[in-house]
C-alpha cells in the first residue's frame, strides 16, 4: 500500500467525484481509479459505492477515511519536522520550477532576491509542469514556480496550497530577420490570406506554453496558414531552432530579451497592430507553496522568503492605484 493511495482515497471522500479527484491530485482519471481499486484490493473490501450519485463511502471507507486523515496528519507533521531539521542545518530553500521558467525567469529573479531579501542558498528542480506541481503536492520542495493563465490554471486547492505573483510575462511569436531587418516568417493576418504557409515551430503535445499557443491560433483561425516542421517540449530548443531560421515559434520575452536587443530575432506578428494585439498572449508568473503547520515553519528561511515576497506583492499592488491616481491628475 502506497501513502499516496490515501491521499487519492481522502480527496475522493471529500470531493465525491472521480474527475475532480484526478484534477486535484494531477493524473488521469483512469489512473486514479486503478489506484482507488488497488487500495481497495488492499483493503479487502469495497470503499466506495459506485450506485450512487454522488458517490458515497461505504461503512469500510467511512472506517478507512477516518484512520487515513490521522494517519496522514501524523505522516506530513513528522516529515515537517524532518524537513525543518534539515533546512535548519543546510538553510536550503528548495524550488520546483518549469523548465522554461528555470533557464529564464528564474536566473535574473534570484539575482533581484539576493539583492532586496539578502543571499540564501537554494535547490532547484527544472521539471515539466505536470512533475513540478507534482513535487510540491508531495511535499518535495519549498516553492513551485509556474506560469497562470485564466485558460488554463493549475489545479491546486486553495485550501491546502498559498500563492503570490511575482510579475508577467509576454507569449509571442518571434522569426530570425532577413538582410533588412524584417521577419523572415511572419503570421498572417487572417485565415483567408493569400500567401504560402509559413513555417511553425511548435510545442510537442502536453507542453503548457504550447497549449496556449494553440489556444490563441485557434482564436484567430489562422492554424490552418501555419506549417509545423518542428516540434520540441522546450522554450529554449524552439529558440534556437528561430536563430537559425527554420520559421516563427511563439516564445516568452522574457527567453528573448537579449536576441531582440541585439536583433538576432524579430517579432513575426502581423503587420496589421490590431490583428497583432490578438495573438500575443499575457501570463502571471507565480509562486506557490504548502500551506505550512507548526511553529517551526514560522522559523525557516523559506519562511522568511515567502513573506518578503507577499510584501513585494503588496506593495506592487499599492503602487497601481497611485501611479493612476498620478497619470489622471
Amino acid at each position: 500500500m502506497e501513502t499516496k493511495w490515501l491521499e487519492d482515497f481522502v480527496s475522493l471522500a471529500e470531493t465525491r467525484s472521480f474527475s475532480r479527484s484526478a484534477q486535484l491530485r494531477h493524473v488521469t482519471q483512469p489512473a486514479f481509479s486503478r489506484r482507488i481499486q488497488a487500495l481497495e484490493a488492499w483493503a479487502g473490501t469495497d470503499l466506495v459505492d459506485r450506485s450512487a450519485y454522488p458517490l458515497r463511502l461505504t461503512p469500510a471507507g467511512q472506517t478507512l477515511y477516518a484512520q487515513a486523515l490521522e494517519w496522514l496528519q501524523a505522516l506530513q507533521g513528522t516529515r515537517a519536522m524532518l524537513r525543518a531539521q534539515a533546512a535548519a542545518g543546510q538553510d536550503v530553500i528548495a524550488f520546483a520550477v518549469p523548465h522554461t521558467l528555470a533557464f529564464t525567469f528564474f536566473p535574473a529573479w534570484v539575482s533581484r532576491l539576493h539583492a532586496e531579501f539578502g543571499p540564501f542558498k537554494s535547490r532547484l528542480a527544472a521539471l515539466n509542469v505536470h512533475d513540478a506541481v507534482l513535487r510540491l503536492v508531495e511535499g518535495g520542495c519549498d516553492l513551485l514556480i509556474a506560469y497562470h493563465h485564466s485558460a488554463l490554471p493549475l489545479q491546486l486547492d486553495a485550501e491546502r496550497y498559498e500563492m503570490v505573483q511575482l510579475g508577467e510575462e509576454l507569449l509571442a511569436p518571434y522569426s530570425k530577420p532577413d538582410a533588412h531587418g524584417q521577419p523572415l516568417f511572419r503570421l498572417p493576418t487572417r485565415a483567408g490570406q493569400a500567401v504560402r504557409p509559413q513555417p511553425y515551430l511548435g510545442y510537442a503535445p502536453g507542453a503548457y506554453l504550447g497549449h496556449l499557443a494553440e489556444l490563441l491560433l485557434k482564436q484567430t483561425d489562422i492554424a490552418g496558414r501555419l506549417e509545423r516542421v518542428y516540434e520540441t517540449d522546450m522554450a529554449e530548443g524552439l529558440k534556437a531552432m528561430a536563430l537559425e531560421g527554420h520559421g516563427l515559434a511563439f516564445l516568452p520575452h522574457s527567453a528573448v530579451r537579449e536576441e531582440l536587443r541585439a536583433q538576432r530575432l524579430v517579432s513575426a506578428l502581423p503587420a496589421d497592430a490590431q490583428a497583432g494585439e490578438a495573438l500575443q498572449l499575457r501570463l502571471s508568473v507565480r509562486a506557490y507553496r504548502a500551506r505550512p503547520a507548526g511553529k517551526d515553519a514560522e522559523q525557516s528561511r523559506a519562511q522568511a522568503l515567502w513573506s518578503h515576497l507577499q510584501a513585494q506583492e503588496t506593495k506592487e499592488a499599492q503602487a497601481v492605484p497611485a501611479a493612476q491616481r498620478k497619470s489622471q491628475g
